[in-house]
C-alpha cells in the first residue's frame, strides 16, 4: 500500500483517536462526583505511566543532567496540563473547554509565524472566543474559563517540552519517564481530593479505562497514522478536536451549546487549520541545507 492510498484509513485512525480521547474525557466527567477532577487526573497519569513503562522499558543510565531536567519539566507540564484541563471540565462544557485549550497551540503557531496571514488566523480565533462569550459568558464559570486558559498555556508548553525530550531520549523513553514524574506530582493532590474512594475496584477500573481512552489508544492510533499522513495533514485533522469534543459532550453528557457557541468553536477550528496550513507551506518553501 502506498502512502497516498493509505491516507483514507490513516485519516480514519486520527478521527478514531480523537473520538476515544473525548469519550475518555466524558467518562472522566462522570467520575467527578466520586473522585473529583484531581482524583481522576491522578488515576489517568498513574495508569498511563505504568502502561508506558511496560511498553517502553526506558533506559535510565547514560543521560546527561540536562536531559533529566527536561524530563522533569515535561512531567510538571503534563501534570499541570491534565490537572487544569479537568478542573476546567468540572465547570465548563467539554466542547467549550477543548476550544479554549486549543488556543494555546494556536497562539504558539501564530507567534512563530511570519507574514500577514497570521493576523487573519489570530482575528478568526479572537472572533471565535467572542462568539463563545456572546453565546453566554454569564453561564460560563469564570474560574472554569481561567482553568481552561491556563490549560491552553500548558498545552503550548507541552509542545515545546515534548519536542525537547524527543530529541534527547529515544523512542518512547522520555514520554514514559515524564509521565511517571507527572503521576508522582499528581499523587498527593489526587489522594487528598478522592481519599479512600481510590481503593474501590470499580473506580480503579474506570480510571484505567480513562487512561486507555484518553492517552494510550489515541497515542497508538496517531503514531500509526503519522506513518501514512503528511505531518501537515495530521495537524489539520487534530484541529478538529473541539468539534469531536462538542459532539461527545452532547451525546454522552447532555451538554447543549447555543448556535453562537457552535459558531465560535467553528471559527477556532478554521483558525487552527489556517495556521497549520500556513506553517506547512512555509516549511516546504524553506531551502534544505
Amino acid at each position: 500500500m502506498t502512502v497516498r492510498s493509505g491516507r483514507g484509513p490513516a485519516a480514519a485512525l486520527v478521527l478514531a483517536g480523537l473520538t476515544c480521547q473525548e469519550v475518555g474525557a466524558s467518562f472522566a466527567v462522570m467520575l467527578f462526583p466520586q473522585t473529583g477532577p484531581l482524583g481522576i487526573v491522578m488515576l489517568r497519569l498513574l495508569f498511563s505511566a505504568l502502561l508506558l513503562l511496560v511498553i517502553a522499558r526506558p533506559r535510565l543510565r547514560g543521560h546527561a543532567g540536562s536531559a533529566w531536567r527536561s524530563v522533569v519539566w515535561f512531567g510538571v507540564v503534563l501534570a499541570s496540563m491534565n490537572g487544569l484541563f479537568y478542573l476546567a471540565l468540572e465547570r465548563l462544557p467539554l466542547g467549550v473547554t477543548v476550544t479554549i485549550e486549543v488556543l494555546g497551540p494556536l497562539a504558539l503557531s501564530i507567534i512563530t509565524a511570519t507574514g500577514m496571514a497570521r493576523w487573519l488566523w489570530a482575528g478568526l480565533a479572537l472572533a471565535g472566543v467572542v462568539s463563545l462569550g456572546a453565546g453566554g459568558w454569564d453561564r460560563l464559570d469564570p474560574l472554569g474559563v481561567a482553568f481552561a486558559l491556563a490549560a491552553a498555556v500548558s498545552w503550548a508548553l507541552y509542545i515545546l517540552a515534548s519536542a525537547r525530550v524527543g530529541r534527547e531520549f529515544p523512542r518512547l523513553d522520555g514520554l514514559a519517564l515524564a509521565m511517571t514524574v507527572g503521576a508522582v506530582i499528581a499523587l498527593p493532590f489526587g489522594i487528598a481530593q478522592a481519599g479512600g474512594v481510590l481503593l474501590r475496584g470499580e473506580i480503579l477500573a474506570l480510571g484505567a479505562a480513562v487512561a486507555l481512552l484518553s492517552s494510550t489508544i489515541p497515542y497508538a492510533l496517531e503514531l500509526i497514522a503519522l506513518r501514512r499522513l503528511p505531518a501537515s495533514a495530521f495537524a489539520i485533522m487534530m484541529s478538529l478536536g473541539p468539534a469531536t469534543a462538542s459532539v461527545a459532550g452532547f451525546l454522552l453528557l447532555g451538554q447543549h451549546l447555543s448556535w453562537l457557541e457552535i459558531a465560535g468553536i467553528a471559527l477556532v477550528i478554521v483558525a487552527s487549520i489556517g495556521a497549520v496550513t500556513g506553517a506547512s507551506r512555509r516549511a516546504e518553501a524553506e531551502p534544505v541545507g
